[in-house]
């Protein structure tokens, strides 16, 4: 048994996946996936989990370098919170975005229903 982190044990197993420049996306409920990316898929409901949950809970878990989002999200409150974790996020148009997810190594859906609710998250090193 875990003594924490992500439980999710799909979740886990995936991130357990990633290597150096993997990316991963953190999507919102509403955000196309193309086929044959793997996906965890944990929304339950409109709103849960939270974007900023999520997102949180996998910067624990995992090391990060960099991010793009959506520019259409940069003066929202998404937008800060991406810019407040990650003050070097590179910003391309949403239709951009939408086609870097199939490049993805692993989507993480929640149950986000706030628009441009999605980071595609580049994976780091931890030496």
């Amino acid at each position: 048994m875990k003594r924490g982190g992500i439980i999710n044990s799909r979740l886990a197993a995936e991130l357990c996946r990633l290597g150096h420049t993997d990316t991963v996306m953190v999507a919102d409920s509403g955000l196309p996936i193309p086929a044959g990316v793997a996906v965890v898929d944990l929304a339950l409901v409109f709103g849960i989990p939270r974007f900023v949950d999520v997102l949180d809970a996998l910067r624990e878990e995992c090391v990060f370098d960099g991010c793009t989002a959506a520019i259409e999200a940069s003066d929202t409150a998404v937008g800060g919170m991406i810019a407040e974790r990650f003050p070097d996020a590179v910003y391309v148009p949403h239709g951009e975005l939408k086609k870097l997810t199939a490049q993805a190594k692993l989507v993480v859906r929640t149950g986000e229903a706030t628009a441009f609710s999605n980071v595609l998250l580049r994976c780091g090193v931890p030496f």
